[in-house]
């Protein structure tokens, strides 16, 4: 099932296009990633998703209804421009986001409760938000995005401002939300957040979609059949079946190479090499996703259908 749906959406300011008939489809406790160039429309379709603005064609489903301003209430949004405010007291200002989502007084306090003694800020509560870091203003709206507990959570650049530590207290909490049934889109151009969180991604260039579909399928796709090969230095005679491109001293006296296969498998390789060579390891060399979004964006590689959700 689809917890969202886009379909054909496009959407003009003036004489840019910042989207062309951009469909995609976000599966229900999935974890996506939106990714692309800055420009490339990934603001602008969030704010279309989010009704901040609206699509000039297509249309845009939620749990299988047209979007309407009820499903405001299901969501939650942490836009990359903060938006609190800074003469509000901490308590004050999560207690008015949560009203605004519907929450009552009482069911705002419960929830919250939990969350500042997760998070460590009881010390907080009356504290000015004007008067935290920029690590501490991020925490705060981070509970003001999910205290609701929305069934879609859109989160832009979500690790800005963070030191390691909560960066990884964040991460933990994505984690446990998306075990607990809430879906996440993501805007990010950290590649290695997409690695460690993202199950499907959608790459959005020059206003289109250029790639779309589960990272492990997305991987598969950009695999070149090139293997690295540690083993005892020697000169590699190959037969046509394999390229060395290249091929480097390792330590003692291992080489660590680099070899494609044209035709046959890896242990066809290891069976050319054996004879001549001892084998310390051998692993295939798969691209990661800052490899691929590269290459997608430079060569703007579109997605075969049978990668598409």
């Amino acid at each position: 099932m689809q917890s969202l749906q886009i379909i054909n959406v496009s959407k003009q300011y003036a004489h840019h296009k910042a989207l062309d008939s951009v469909s995609l489809a976000v599966p229900k406790g999935s974890v996506y990633g939106l990714l692309g160039p800055n420009g490339a429309g990934k603001t602008s379709l969030i704010r279309i998703i989010t009704q901040i603005t609206g699509a000039d064609e297509g249309e845009v489903l939620f749990n299988g209804e047209k979007l309407n301003p009820s499903h405001i209430y299901r969501m939650g949004y942490l836009p990359e421009e903060r938006g609190l405010y800074k003469k509000m007291e901490v308590g004050e200002q999560l207690l008015f986001f949560a009203r605004l989502k519907g929450l009552s007084r009482a069911d705002a306090m419960h929830k919250l409760k939990d969350w500042v003694e997760r998070f460590e800020i009881k010390n907080w509560w009356t504290k000015k938000v004007e008067e935290l870091s920029k690590g501490m203003q991020q925490k705060v709206q981070f509970i003001a995005t999910v205290l609701h507990q929305p069934e879609l959570i859109i989160l832009d650049e979500p690790f800005t401002g963070f030191d390691p530590i909560n960066a990884n207290l964040i991460r933990d909490e994505i984690i446990r939300l998306n075990k607990e049934g809430s879906t996440f889109i993501f805007s990010t151009h950290r590649m290695e957040t997409v690695e460690q969180l993202c199950d499907h991604i959608a790459l959005i260039n020059k206003s289109k979609v250029v790639l779309e579909g589960e990272v492990k399928q997305i991987k598969n796709q950009f695999r070149t059949q090139t293997y690295e090969v540690e083993h005892s230095i020697c000169k590699l005679q190959l037969s046509s079946s394999f390229v060395l491109q290249k091929s480097t001293p390792a330590d003692g006296n291992m080489a660590l190479s680099e070899i494609k296969i044209l035709h046959g498998t890896p242990n066809d390789l290891l069976k050319e090499l054996m004879p001549v060579s001892h084998i310390h390891s051998l692993k295939e060399i798969v691209p990661d996703m800052n490899d691929i979004f590269i290459q997608a964006v430079n060569k703007n590689v579109t997605t075969p259908s049978a990668v598409t959700l």
